[in-house]
C-alpha cells in the first residue's frame, strides 16, 4: 500500500515518543501489504475497526493510541486522517475526518 502522509505520523510521535516504534512498525507493515479488501486488513490486524467512507481504525501501542486511515483499495492507497489519543479520538467523527 502507498501511504500518504508519513509526516502526520512523525508529528504525532514527536509529541508522543512512546508511539514512535509502534507507528513505524505499522507503517512498515502497511507499506509492504497489498490489502485489496477489509478482510485482508482484518487478517493482519484482528482489532482493526471499519466504518463508513472506507475508514479503518487501528489500535496503536496496545490500544494507547488510535490511527484512522482512509483506504482506497482499488488504487492501493491509504491516507492517514488522524493519529491521536483516546481522548482526542472521542472528539472526532471517524467517518468524516
Amino acid at each position: 500500500m502507498r501511504i500518504i502522509a508519513l509526516s502526520t505520523l512523525r508529528l504525532f510521535w514527536k509529541k508522543h515518543p512512546d508511539a514512535e516504534m509502534p507507528l513505524r512498525n505499522w507503517y512498515a507493515e502497511a507499506s509492504r501489504a497489498n490489502w485489496r479488501t477489509p478482510a485482508d486488513i482484518k487478517a493482519a490486524y484482528r482489532n482493526a475497526s471499519f466504518t463508513a467512507n472506507n475508514r479503518v481504525v487501528f489500535n496503536i501501542k496496545g490500544n494507547d493510541y488510535r490511527l484512522v486511515v482512509a483506504v482506497h483499495y482499488d488504487r492501493g492507497l491509504m491516507y492517514i486522517r488522524f493519529a491521536g489519543t483516546h481522548r482526542q479520538y472521542d472528539t472526532i467523527n471517524v467517518e468524516t475526518i
